[in-house]
């Protein structure tokens, strides 16, 4: 427990509050490394993709693609100005519901999965889309999108290498330990 307190409180500079707004972004390395560069975000792909292998059959593709389609639209939404409310809290949301979603092995059919992931996908994506600044809007979303799903892919090929299910639902389980002692130091 005290090496999970220490490690929260080192990634505190990072909670899921960082998103200022838009200015300087731009072009395909930028958007590559900005899914990666967040702990929210990060955590909450890879927690769309354990829950996706969890799941299995079609869900190995439809989470992600759900949560990839909403989050371009949101995208959209965010560098077109338009606002949402509770983006970030809706983030760090998403991080804690999904792992506790692993960590549960929760079985929902794909009707409400799907739409569950869209709309944190569609928050993940108002966050970049807000970050952007014009200039190699292009690039930027090639760059976001090829990141997240190869998150998305770590977390479905991690579930399906790792022999253990009780091993994926506590890394889950850790996810939103972990984003909710952030949240509650920042």
């Amino acid at each position: 427990m005290r090496r999970l307190l220490t490690l929260a409180a080192l990634l505190a500079p990072m909670p899921a509050l960082a998103h200022e707004g838009g200015a300087h972004v731009h072009g395909f390395l930028t958007g590559f490394l900005h899914p990666i560069g967040g702990l929210d975000h990060v955590l909450a792909m890879v927690a769309v993709g354990l829950w996706a292998g969890l799941l299995a059959g079609r869900a190995s593709w439809a989470l992600a693609a759900g949560f990839l389609g909403a989050m371009v639209l949101g995208f959209g939404l965010g560098a077109g100005g338009v606002g949402l409310p509770m983006v970030e809290a809706g983030i760090l949301a998403s991080v804690i519901i999904l792992g506790a979603l692993v960590a549960a092995a929760a079985r929902f059919p794909l009707a409400v999965a799907v739409p569950l992931v869209a709309v944190f996908g569609l928050l993940h994506g108002h966050a970049h889309g807000t970050e952007m600044a014009g200039a190699g809007a292009l690039g930027y979303v090639a760059g976001f999108i090829l990141a997240t799903a190869a998150l998305h892919a770590a977390g479905l090929f991690g579930a399906r290498a790792i022999a253990s299910q009780m091993v994926v639902r506590v890394a889950g389980g850790a996810m939103a330990a972990l984003m909710l002692v952030v949240a509650a130091i920042a």
